[in-house]
């Protein structure tokens, strides 16, 4: 499995962005997709996730209510909305995938990862 995200850049306090991730190769065991985030000398946080089958997303509490997690099966993609951006975001994002092999929410693959930089 290959995860290619897209959509990072440099945005004002208040703006929005959108990040995309596009599955490929054998994803026919894709048991959710999400986006983490990490800041240099930080450790990586989860940000957001859905499961691949339907349920409802869920979100890390700094996010909520600002970011929107989607997903289109048919393209193998999911999207991560960024709405009301506020400095305290900018990081890499990473896009990650979670197969049905091991515990739910231990990623399995992972992305390159896409800057995200909010300016105040």
């Amino acid at each position: 499995v290959q995860l290619q995200a897209s959509g990072g850049g440099l945005v004002q306090a208040g703006g929005s962005l959108r990040l995309s991730c596009e599955a490929s190769g054998r994803t026919i065991n894709t048991y959710a997709m999400g986006w983490f985030r990490q800041v240099p000398g930080k450790e990586r946080e989860f940000v957001a996730g859905v499961r691949w089958t339907g349920g409802s997303p869920y979100y890390a509490d700094s996010v909520k209510g600002r970011f929107t997690i989607s997903r289109d099966n048919a393209k193998n993609t999911v999207y991560l909305q960024m709405n009301r951006l506020k400095p305290e975001d900018t990081a890499v994002y990473y896009c990650a995938l979670d197969t049905y092999s091991g515990p739910a929410g231990d990623y399995d693959y992972w992305g390159q990862g896409t800057l995200v930089t909010v300016s105040s």
